[in-house]
């Protein structure tokens, strides 16, 4: 059964750094774009990065422009999210995302993981 399993999430204090991973398994996710999302209670999921399936493509919400970055290991089927000067605005659950580009974009990705807790204090 296919699952994308997150971990890496935690509590840091404002101005820190966390490197979420997601890791893909069941299947190879290597022709699907990979992504994150996050969500915070009483608010819809949003967007926050994106990749290609091959990497070279990558996408960002301009709320994370220039701290957060998305990579991926393809051979390994694991993405990540390195998170830099993290505010508390940052607070959510981060999900994984894998599907086309354009179902990521629609904020309907084909598989989601189960999500990580980020508590960022001021």
């Amino acid at each position: 059964q296919e699952q994308l399993v997150e971990s890496g999430g935690g509590l840091v204090q404002s101005g820190g750094s966390l490197r979420l991973s997601c890791a893909a398994y069941g299947r190879s996710f290597s022709n699907y774009a990979m992504g994150w999302f996050r969500q915070v209670p009483g608010k819809e999921r949003e967007f926050v990065a994106s990749i290609s399936w091959s990497g070279g493509i990558t996408t960002y919400a301009d709320s994370v422009k220039g701290r957060l970055t998305i990579s991926r290991d393809v051979a390994k089927n694991i993405v990540y999210l390195e998170m830099n000067s993290l505010k508390p605005e940052d607070t959510a659950v981060y999900y994984c995302a894998a599907g086309s580009r354009r179902s990521l974009s629609e904020g309907a990705p084909n598989y989601w993981g189960q999500g990580t807790q980020v508590t960022v204090s001021s």
